[in-house]
């Protein structure tokens, strides 16, 4: 059995994984390493550059970037871009406005324009969001959103 205190300190400080981690095939891993670091604010945990793989964890929200061509490939049907159609990837964040920001600075286009929302989340309860859509490289449709809170439906 391996003592837990011989790990080095990064290691035990770590969160714990989520039970969810979406794995998205790529077909550039730097240009999306880009998108998901640089603009996002992502870091990279580990990553396996000789099969193309990094995986990356902003807070509690993680993701996995697999190259296509590179090592082993999951595809159950041809691969057509954009990819992820008929779902969209929800980000909560403290704020938006770094992401916003970063996006603005390299021009990045945006899916959906920073809308305020709320939703029913209760028989007289709403949940306020803070909220803009953007397209990764491959087409994978990103929502980032801020919360607002809860209120009482009107």
């Amino acid at each position: 059995m391996t003592d837990p205190t011989s790990e080095p300190a990064s290691d035990r400080s770590a969160p714990p994984e989520p039970t969810l981690v979406p794995e998205l095939t790529v077909t550039d891993l730097a240009a999306s390493l880009a998108f998901w670091r640089e603009l996002c604010g992502f870091a990279v945990v580990y990553d396996r550059p000789e099969e193309g793989f990094a995986y990356l964890a902003l807070g509690s929200a993680h993701v996995m970037l697999d190259q296509r061509g590179i090592g082993r490939d999951w595809i159950t049907a041809e691969a057509v871009h954009p990819f992820g159609r008929g779902i969209n990837l929800q980000i909560s964040v403290p704020t938006l406005d770094p992401i916003l920001r970063r996006m603005a600075e390299v021009g990045h286009p945006l899916f959906l324009e920073p809308e305020t929302r709320w939703y029913r989340v209760g028989a007289r309860r709403e949940a306020g969001v803070r909220q803009f859509l953007v397209t990764d490289p491959d087409g994978y449709l990103v929502r980032f959103q801020e919360s607002l809170g809860e209120r009482e439906s009107t």
